[in-house]
């Protein structure tokens, strides 16, 4: 059985979402991302929104276990380690290929100057 969020409730049915009068609020552009990865994976059938639920929920219990303060302000790393946690428990992305890009990343990442995007090749 899968649980899904009515297509009527939309993005006020997720979980505690830092939000303004124009909806959800993001301090950097990898929130944005991680926050759009989330929504495309559901979109797809990766994953349903209770066990998203839950997987954010852990995060967030593990976090306050380690006594980090619940001040939303490491909101959205939680929430992309709930995300990474997820995915690599549903093998989204084969281990080979997650080893090769994770190589990929970090030598992107050392080549690149201070500052500047990280450009990974796209596959």
């Amino acid at each position: 059985m899968t649980t899904s969020i009515p297509r009527e409730a939309g993005l006020g049915a997720l979980p505690a979402l830092p939000r303004d009068e124009g909806g959800p609020v993001f301090k950097a552009p990898w929130e944005a991302q991680a926050f759009a990865m989330t929504l495309s994976l559901h979109a797809r059938g990766a994953f349903t929104w209770r066990e998203w639920a839950d997987a954010l929920a852990a995060e967030l219990a593990a976090a306050a276990a380690r006594g980090e303060p619940d001040d939303g302000t490491h909101y959205y790393e939680h929430w992309l380690a709930a995300l990474e946690k997820l995915a690599a428990g549903k093998e989204l992305v084969p281990g080979d290929e997650l080893e090769r890009r994770v190589g990929e990343w970090d030598a992107a990442a050392r080549a690149t100057p201070h500052g500047k995007p990280i450009e990974l090749p796209r596959r």
